[in-house]
């Protein structure tokens, strides 16, 4: 039987794979794990619980809910709101437990329980195993202790978390964006009211597109993984920017004024450079990932800013940050994380701080994401094979061996099993995209061969 959390929570198609019960007894395993771990010693608990809007949020909220105020946790709902919204408000509100109902950038179908530990931080690998050792004894028929009378948790609506999170956006912003005009694509999530009000309240003139949530739409044709009708916007009203999120608004990609591509290794050496500007980069440092462009890491040797790779995943990327103490770090995917202000990948913040640098220069965002040159790069998901055979099949090592020999040190290959998906992601990388193309076609071939 697999591990249920992966590298962002558990996730799953709802009402199959991930089922009201299964929320029910993750929470109440939650609350177990962190009672006996001390984190509720001394005091009434209390949870912050949030979600996006797919249709299946709203069962599944109701679900976790009931299993917090079950196992006597005092339950603060703040509806619908970004993950760092709901990371965010659990540090603020002093709460014990953050839980956020979402499966980012998934489509509608799937949902997911993420759980943030006091401070909004994620909780640690061995948290999060002790939760699901907890979960399968109780599914397996072991009882749960439970409070009766005034010992159940009590469950209130907390509605002032959306201008609070906002007012937290504003109020860490270097510079107002007043002269902009933003496009915001909201993937039909959780940041459809979120982004265009605080870019609002920074100055900027916002056109929004992807922010009419039916519980139904969420990434479909929008957000940061379908960036066609961005792009079009954005040149349609001649805007100066464009902002881009994935379903729970963790990440941000942009889109310069002539309507390219702007990507998460991008904005970080934008951002990285803005912050050594005043003063913030602590130790010179900015963490990237194993997927990060080479592009970016030859930027950033050739401005004098170290770069430290983690493995994939912006909870690898918080660990090294949090450990080490630096300031900046993320994820071609967009995950950006800016630790003085947000313990998570924060896509408003991201997009809003990408903007400010604009406002601040009066540079184009296409001549400050100029610092890097981009190699090209064809990522390839493949389904339909068994993905925890990637590090053991000697097929797949030889096709890699031949695929590195024909690089050189020009490119780079990568083969890795998705922490939050059934498949596995063949990353090439080379000066020549026609090449890098044939290589990982042929690379995913070997993968079907080797794991089908």
């Amino acid at each position: 039987m697999g591990r249920l959390f992966g590298t962002d929570g558990v996730r799953g198609v709802a009402n199959a794979d991930l089922t009201a019960e299964m929320a029910l007894g993750l929470s109440v395993a939650a609350a177990h794990v962190l009672a006996e771990a001390g984190t509720f010693e001394g005091h009434r608990p209390v949870a912050v619980v949030g979600r996006d809007p797919r249709a299946s949020g709203e069962f599944l909220e109701a679900a976790v809910v009931a299993g917090l105020a079950s196992a006597g946790v005092d339950v603060e709902r703040v509806g619908v709101l970004p993950t760092p919204a709901v990371a965010y408000l659990t540090g603020a509100r002093g709460a014990d437990l953050g839980v956020m109902l979402s499966a980012s950038h998934n489509a509608m179908p799937d949902n997911g329980v993420k759980f943030f530990a006091r401070g909004g931080h994620k909780l640690a690998d061995e948290l999060e195993d002790r939760i699901e050792t907890t979960y399968r004894a109780h599914a397996s028929g072991e009882p749960w202790v439970r409070p009766t009378g005034a010992g159940v948790g009590r469950v209130r609506e907390y509605g002032e978390g959306f201008d609070k999170y906002v007012a937290h956006l504003i109020g860490v912003l270097p510079n107002r964006l007043d002269g902009l005009k933003v496009v915001i694509d909201g993937a039909h999530g959780a940041a459809a009211r979120v982004s265009p009000e605080a870019f609002t309240r920074a100055g900027a003139e916002v056109i929004t597109i992807g922010t009419e949530p039916d519980g139904l739409n969420i990434n479909d044709g929008y957000g940061s993984t379908h960036l066609d009708r961005l792009q079009a916007a954005v040149v349609e009203h001649r805007a100066d920017l464009g902002i881009a999120h994935d379903g729970d608004a963790d990440r941000c990609l942009a889109v310069d004024a002539v309507g390219q591509e702007v990507d998460g290794d991008q904005i970080l050496a934008v951002l990285a450079l803005a912050l050594r500007e005043a003063g913030g980069l602590r130790k010179n440092t900015v963490v990237g990932t194993v997927m990060s462009n080479l592009g970016f890491k030859l930027a950033m040797r050739r401005e004098g800013v170290e770069l430290v790779q983690t493995a994939v995943g912006d909870r690898y990327v918080l660990e090294e940050m949090k450990e080490h103490g630096y300031a900046l770090g993320g994820e071609q995917s967009g995950h950006v994380i800016v630790l003085d202000h947000a313990t998570t990948g924060d896509g408003t913040l991201t997009g809003l701080l990408l903007a400010a640098r604009v406002a601040a220069t009066g540079r184009t965002l296409a001549d400050l994401a100029a610092v890097m040159e981009r190699l090209p790069q064809v990522l390839i998901n493949v389904r339909d094979v068994d993905k925890s055979r990637v590090a053991s099949s000697a097929e797949l090592a030889a096709a890699v061996t031949d695929a590195e020999r024909e690089l050189g040190e020009t490119g780079r290959v990568l083969l890795r099993p998705s922490g939050t998906e059934p498949l596995v992601r063949v990353m090439v990388e080379a000066a020549d995209i026609d090449q890098a193309r044939s290589v990982a076609e042929r690379l995913a071939d070997a993968v079907k061969s080797a794991l089908g």
